[in-house]
């Protein structure tokens, strides 16, 4: 999770085999948060409910097999790039594009000191 100015707020560090969405509801957990803009790959209606509950708006595209459309605000949506951008930073640091840490905890250890660094910049 990015703020809005690109810079990491929190992340959770799931197997490989697990889908990201997974971690939505965890990460949003006792933060205070208007929007949240995610890709469509977040689309499900318990995150959307989540959303509801904290008074946040869902900024995520709607997936082509939804029976029910939703709107989006493609305008917001285009900050995404934001969160893309951190992303990008982040694998300049080899050691986490890599993945040379061979324990959670020190890959853990390892982005954020690339973000306090990235956040330094």
């Amino acid at each position: 999770m990015v703020d809005a100015l690109g810079n990491l707020v929190r992340f959770l560090l799931l197997p490989g085999h697990r889908h990201d969405s997974l971690a939505a509801e965890p990460l949003l957990d006792g933060v205070a948060i208007s929007a949240l803009i995610a890709d469509k790959a977040f689309d499900n209606d318990r995150i959307r409910m989540q959303l509801d509950i904290l008074g946040a708006t869902a900024v995520i595209p709607p997936k082509a097999n939804r029976t029910r459309q939703i709107d989006c605000d493609f305008d917001m949506y285009g900050w995404r790039h934001l969160i893309e951008n951190f992303f990008c930073d982040l694998k300049q640091f080899r050691r986490v594009a890599t993945r040379y840490e061979k324990t959670d905890s020190s890959f853990t250890a390892m982005v954020n000191i690339s973000a306090i660094a990235k956040a330094l910049r």
